[in-house]
């Protein structure tokens, strides 16, 4: 679905328009070939060149093509099982901003929604500005993570419902991991001035996003850290509690063994001790039963019940 927006630095709100003009920003979600076509008409690229924009898994890149610069990055999302970050494609040109989705990003729209100060023939700000609300994004989606990391040392009883959603914060991590560090080589490739020309604000702005985004690594490696360092300790755990349940089974397997072995004995048809004396049963549960107890004694004496 293509939407195109226009809006000067006088206005307070994106305005929708039904035709496209110089300086608009086109936005489309869900995208799909025949948008790409209708984008390819407007700026004058090859589908080629874009049509990595409908790959969900399509690392973060910048790319140079004739007088257009495409941005490939990605942005916390989770747009199907197992997937946590969205792909996300900005192409500026000499006449638009074009911003390519093929789900819905929640990036974009809050910032189409939001009332900010930006126009849409500012390319290179407009551009910062989303690759700034991104950048927030991955910190808070991170802090999250990071909180869900800890409530387990919180008292919460260790079991395998703990260890999936450790598992799976671990593989949201990577994912940001693997989306950051490209990023990071984007933006120092926009600092390097070979790509946007941009203003001394914009430099100081752009400055900032390679600081957060080199935070957001580094929380990132820290956090993988912990969660490995955590499940080593919940596998170790783990190892104890099942040493332990084995023993309390083997003891318990001796004790119960002790009566079945003496009641098998007097069981057998054969010439046994005591097997006229009247007090014969008393005198085998009496020893069965003294048995018995010195070896719970002996078990207790070494721990394991």
């Amino acid at each position: 679905m293509l939407e195109i927006y226009f809006k000067t630095v006088r206005d307070l709100e994106f305005k929708r328009i039904p035709e496209f003009r110089t300086g608009s920003w086109i936005y489309i979600k869900e995208a799909t070939l025949d948008d790409l076509s209708k984008i390819v008409a407007i700026t004058g690229l090859d589908i080629a060149d874009i049509r990595d924009s409908l790959d969900k898994y399509e690392l973060p890149r910048i790319e140079h093509i004739g007088e257009s610069i495409v941005f490939f990055v990605r942005h916390p999302g989770e747009v199907e099982l197992g997937l946590y970050t969205e792909t996300l494609t900005m192409i500026v040109t000499n006449n638009a901003v074009v911003a390519i989705s093929p789900h819905r990003s929640e990036i974009v729209e809050q910032l189409i929604a939001s009332n900010t100060t930006l126009g849409t023939t500012q390319k290179a700000k407009l551009i910062l500005h989303i690759l700034l609300k991104i950048t927030q994004d991955y910190t808070n989606s991170i802090k999250r993570v990071r909180h869900s990391i800890l409530e387990p040392r919180k008292g919460q009883i260790v079991d395998s419902n703990v260890i999936i959603a450790l598992m799976r914060n671990e593989e949201i991590l990577n994912q940001y991991l693997t989306a950051l560090v490209p990023m990071r080589n984007l933006l120092e490739s926009m600092a390097a001035g070979r790509y946007v020309n941009l203003y001394e604000k914009d430099i100081g702005l752009l400055d900032d996003l390679m600081i957060a985004i080199r935070q957001s690594e580094d929380v990132c490696r820290v956090n993988i850290k912990s969660i490995r360092s955590l499940r080593d300790s919940y596998q170790i755990i783990f190892t104890n509690d099942v040493n332990r349940t084995i023993k309390l089974l083997t003891a318990l397997t001796v004790i119960v063994t002790i009566p079945t072995i003496v009641a098998s004995i007097y069981g057998m048809n054969v010439a046994l001790p005591f097997q006229n004396k009247p007090y014969a049963f008393l005198f085998v549960l009496g020893v069965t039963l003294v048995l018995t107890i010195v070896a719970i004694l002996l078990f207790l004496r070494k721990r394991w019940l």
